[in-house]
């Protein structure tokens, strides 16, 4: 009786391999492809506007908080100004769109990132989609720190300032008159305002730096009170607004320069040496930076951004030294 053979061992299976010519496309459905990203961002960018429109008012108050913070422990009127009839409704809707933008920028970017994918390596693809949520996460802690730590260091600061300019003597004969008999009418002062003042009553709120005036319960008005020194803020609602979202994109496009010196790196145009060399250079370069984009005294200065953007510098670095030690990745 004979055996059978043993079968053979198979041939191991090869990769499929990646053919570019599989994948081009003609100009004229480069824009084809372009056209049809372009409009299902804007229909996303379009419901979401929609959306924030409901609650443009309120983020436009959460973007005032930390001057009104920072007045109310000055002892100073707690109201933004606008000089232009239509500020208020102008600012309302720059907030709302950038809100919105906000809110849509996850689709927007994966409708942009399908039209670019389609003209990347499978490696170049992989290397942006690893390095996506890092940049995400960078730029909402840039926006976080300079909302919740430099924000109120600056407006402090400025207000401080300004309040410590000293009004000039009078000049002249001052007289003094006597008080009236029974001494001056007394206002009461009060921590915040009472739960239910009658028609004609007024009274002093410590807390928010007026005095209120009551007429019925949807007529009440106030009387600003202004610092005793020479200057007095009178800030505008659209000057603010635009303070704080510039210094929200400016902190959060800072706080990318990790993924710039990993990418430095990677590209080929400085090594990771080099940049441990250049310390010292990178460290003034960043102090100049910081003093000039953060407003201030200069320890404010050091500590909200430039000690930082050192650690995120280092962190680049660090990045950097790990995906060159990983395998696959060196050029």
């Amino acid at each position: 009786m004979t055996t059978a053979a043993p079968p053979m061992p198979e041939a191991p299976k090869k990769a499929p391999s990646y053919d570019p010519d599989a994948y081009r496309m003609t100009i004229g459905e480069h824009l084809e492809e372009l056209r049809s990203r372009i409009i299902f961002a804007l229909i996303g960018f379009g419901i979401a506007t929609l959306a924030c429109l409901g609650f443009g008012r309120s983020v436009t108050a959460i973007f005032c908080k930390p001057l009104i913070d920072v007045l109310q422990h000055k002892n100073l009127n707690p109201q933004v100004f606008y000089s232009q009839l239509s500020d208020g409704f102008m600012v309302y809707m720059k907030i709302s769109l950038i809100c919105a933008a906000a809110v849509s920028a996850p689709w927007i970017i994966y409708q942009l990132w399908q039209f670019v994918a389609s003209g990347l390596y499978p490696h170049e693809r992989k290397y942006v989609t690893r390095y996506i949520p890092l940049s995400v996460i960078l730029l909402i802690l840039g926006m976080c720190f300079v909302y919740f730590i430099v924000l109120p260091w600056s407006i402090m600061f400025f207000i401080t300032f300004g309040d410590a300019i000293p009004l000039p003597q009078a000049t002249g004969h001052i007289t003094t008159q006597a008080l009236p008999v029974g001494g001056l009418p007394r206002a009461p002062l009060l921590d915040g305002d009472p739960p239910n003042p009658n028609p004609g009553e007024f009274w002093i709120n410590k807390s928010e730096g007026r005095l209120k005036l009551y007429f019925d319960k949807e007529d009440l008005r106030v009387i600003p009170f202004g610092p005793s020194n020479l200057l007095a803020p009178h800030i505008t609602l659209p000057d603010y607004i635009d303070l704080v979202i510039g210094s929200l994109l400016t902190f959060g496009l800072c706080f990318q320069l990790p993924l710039v010196v990993l990418a430095l790196v990677r590209i080929g145009i400085v090594d990771v040496a080099t940049f441990k060399k250049s310390r010292r250079y990178v460290y003034f370069i960043i102090g100049v930076i910081a003093s000039v984009i953060t407003p201030g005294d200069l320890v404010t200065a050091m500590l909200a951004l430039m000690a930082p953007l050192i650690l995120l510098f280092e962190f680049g670095i660090f990045l950097a030294q790990v995906k060159g030690k990983e395998p696959g990745l060196k050029h």
